[in-house]
């Protein structure tokens, strides 16, 4: 039978494969490819038992129906066309690629000079062509399936202003936890396993934010070094889970994850990188996207089409301007949220992906495009606000829809503990979600999200403990990683057996978390922070696929064991208060019936108003935040107003006791404590003060108070 006759003219949608019971049709973009031809391979992946032209090419879609495979063909593709890397065409039927909408791959990839297009070493650089076929040590698309049984499936759809993320990673949360079959650890049926469920539960977290599962590559850089690219932000491939996270090979897994953290109340958010891919600069891989029509998705520069523009600093930027790729990416989220039940995304390095031809448009297609998808627009949609590009810091410059990462909020908490001046004004705007930045365009408090650690930098724990970064072990001479981290050790670098300084670290990371569970916004903690996880000083540990980055699950110390209790403690706290997570910006307008409060007050150690002096006092290091509860600000989730005790959260970063007089409020008869950090095991409503009281507040302490009303009132 001639290849001809085997290959029907098929469909040009969808793009990738498609099952229909009978055969595949398979369906690749490129503009400026001249033939394109299907590869299969047998089940081993390593021997090529067919090659196929796609017979029909229509609107630049290359596609054909092969009737009788089935689930589970190996496939790829080679693509002929110019290598005219001037004009930016890098063609090389050479290389075997894989589909951009392959959803699963077989194999595993070392990245070797085979796999460039063009000849490594040679004189030319990447304008020489390498004619190698890299076949053999290329990954295989998996023709697969997508069938699941979803029966019972609810999404928690947790309101924004009760979300508490948690952000994570497959592999480091769950590759040392006993109370996991071995086999299961690191993978996404770890992370679905009965024991971490019932973790993430008492912890109170509503939602797990996982860093990238998206198929990625370990650079070549990283493995001479006998490193990986464990943080995973190298994409290869937009719709693949990544098969190390596979502990049976099944994508069933990651759905049966899926699910089963609905089932517990918990929402599943992905960290996707949509602003570059794998295959690096000129001189990087040719493994899917360059060879299939490099001209088409990737962005390169107007004066000279050899060479990437790199808004991203990973090598390439992929061109989200291009109604194909942009399509892509579309199809990719749709995937997520459609086949795949995820409830939201964090878009790493937001900014790109709002690049137009003449800069960042916040309205710009791609933003567009999400707000008017019917299933896009109503999930979570979380932005990293920034990129290396020109004008790459856009904090606040987001559509309506979206939240951001608040480094702000990180940087001026840390400063404000660390003890610098003039902190107290920049503070108490980030204690209000960052107002000045995010009210605007109908958006809410949540549209800040407000974190003192994440994957990139420091841990809290590490935070208090160094003041440099010791990140020798990644191999570039303590050169990599942020210089800037607003640490400070306690007069110690790194570990310490000194009981003060233990005990002193122990209470700045309370009040760091405080501050971030009692500021309005969406709070985001770390991975490992509330059990005291140490990085040794590491502050971009991307490559770290050991102990540093794995979380410890026991042998814990008694006094992180603590930490953990008081970490839920917090988490309840913000829970039990609406006032705590208002759904709207608060500017001291609304007036409380009951206490003649206003929604937010300022309060000063000497228990009045802030004054225009009390604010522009650079040493000033103490200060309440009084947060009225009957406003009519809150409401339940079914939309009922509800009331909350008024709080008064006082905050002192200074080295020595404040004598604080607790406001005198009408119709109130004293002030319970609810939580000391210098006190954690405190009982809530042990310590009663009266209303003119003074308190002395012990130094570098949060305190939160609730306030009591007179029953007549």
């Amino acid at each position: 039978m001639s290849s001809r006759a085997r290959v029907w003219p098929g469909k040009p949608y969808p793009l990738g494969t498609t099952w229909d019971g009978k055969g595949v049709n398979f369906a690749l973009f490129s503009a400026h490819a001249e033939k394109v031809e299907l590869c299969l391979f047998d089940s081993s992946g390593q021997r090529e038992i067919e090659r196929l032209v796609l017979p029909e090419n229509t609107d630049q879609i290359w596609h054909g129906y092969v009737p009788g495979l089935w689930p589970g063909t190996l496939y790829g593709y080679r693509v002929f066309g110019p290598y005219e890397p001037q004009i930016g065409h890098r063609f090389n039927h050479h290389k075997l690629l894989l589909d951009p909408y392959a959803k699963q791959f077989y194999g595993s990839l070392n990245l070797r000079d085979e796999h460039c297009g063009y000849q490594v070493g040679h004189s030319n650089a990447d304008l020489s062509f390498d004619t190698r076929d890299n076949a053999h040590d290329m990954l295989k698309c998996v023709v697969v399936d997508t069938s699941f049984n979803w029966d019972g499936d609810r999404p928690p759809e947790t309101p924004w202003n009760r979300t508490v993320i948690y952000e994570t990673h497959i592999r480091g949360f769950t590759i040392r936890h006993e109370g996991v079959p071995h086999h299961l650890r690191g993978t996404f049926a770890g992370m679905a396993h009965p024991e971490i469920i019932k973790y993430l539960q008492a912890l109170g977290v509503t939602a797990v934010e996982l860093m990238p599962v998206h198929t990625f590559v370990d650079d070549r850089f990283l493995t001479d070094r006998g490193l990986r690219n464990y943080w995973g932000y190298n994409t290869l491939c937009f719709f693949a889970p990544e098969s190390r996270y596979l502990s049976g090979g099944d994508l069933a897994e990651f759905k049966t994850m899926v699910k089963r953290l609905h089932d517990a109340g918990i929402e599943v958010l992905l960290d996707v990188v949509y602003n570059h891919t794998a295959e690096g600069n000129e001189f990087g891989p040719t493994l899917s996207f360059r060879g299939i029509d490099n001209a088409s998705y990737y962005r390169l520069m107007p004066d000279d089409r050899r060479f990437y523009i790199n808004d991203t600093g990973c090598g390439n930027t992929l061109n989200l301007i291009h109604p194909r790729v942009l399509q892509m990416v579309m199809d990719s989220l749709r995937y997520w949220v459609n086949d795949m039940h995820v409830d939201g995304f964090r878009f790493d390095l937001a900014v790109t992906l709002g690049r137009e031809e003449y800069g960042y448009d916040r309205w710009g297609g791609f933003f567009d495009a999400i707000r008017q998808d019917p299933a896009l627009s109503r999930v979570k949609v979380i932005a990293e606000p920034w990129d290396i590009g020109p004008g790459g810091y856009q904090l606040g410059g987001f559509p309506a829809g979206t939240t951001e990462w608040n480094d702000r909020f990180r940087d001026t908490t840390r400063r404000f503990w660390c003890g610098d001046d003039g902190m107290l004004p920049r503070l108490a705007s980030n204690l209000l979600a960052s107002s000045d930045l995010f009210d605007h365009d109908c958006r809410r408090p949540w549209a800040s999200v407000n974190y003192i650690a994440s994957h990139d930098g420091f841990t809290l724990a590490d935070l208090v403990s160094y003041n440099e970064r010791h990140n020798e072990a990644n191999g570039e001479n303590n050169r990599d990683g942020h210089p800037s981290n607003f640490s400070y050790n306690q007069g110690i670098e790194g570990p310490t057996d000194n009981p003060a300084i233990r005990q002193l670290r122990l209470r700045l990371r309370r009040n760091m978390l405080a501050t971030v569970l009692l500021a309005q916004g969406t709070p985001m903690l770390l991975a490992g922070d509330e059990s005291g996880r140490t990085q040794n000083g590491n502050n971009n540990a991307y490559c770290q696929d050991n102990e540093i980055n794995w979380l410890k699950w026991h042998d814990i110390p008694a006094e992180d064991l603590e930490f953990q209790d008081f970490v839920r403690r917090l988490i309840h706290l913000r829970s039990e208060h609406p006032v705590l997570r208002r759904p709207r910006f608060l500017h001291g307008l609304q007036i409380s019936k009951t206490t003649g409060l206003r929604d937010i007050e300022w309060i000063s150690p000497g228990g009045g108003i802030m004054s225009d002096h009390h604010w522009q006092e650079v040493k000033a290091r103490c200060f309440g935040m009084l947060l009225a509860g009957d406003t009519g600000e809150c409401f339940t989730p079914d939309g009922y107003p509800e009331t909350d005790d008024t709080l008064l959260a006082i905050f002192n970063a200074g080295k020595t006791v404040v004598p604080f007089r607790m406001p005198d409020v009408r119709n109130a008869r004293g002030w319970r404590c609810l939580l000391d950090t210098s006190q954690p095991q405190l009982a809530a409503g042990e310590l009663l003060i009266g209303t003119g009281d003074d308190f002395q507040i012990e130094p570098q302490t949060v305190t939160v108070f609730a306030l009591m009303m007179d029953e007549a009132a």
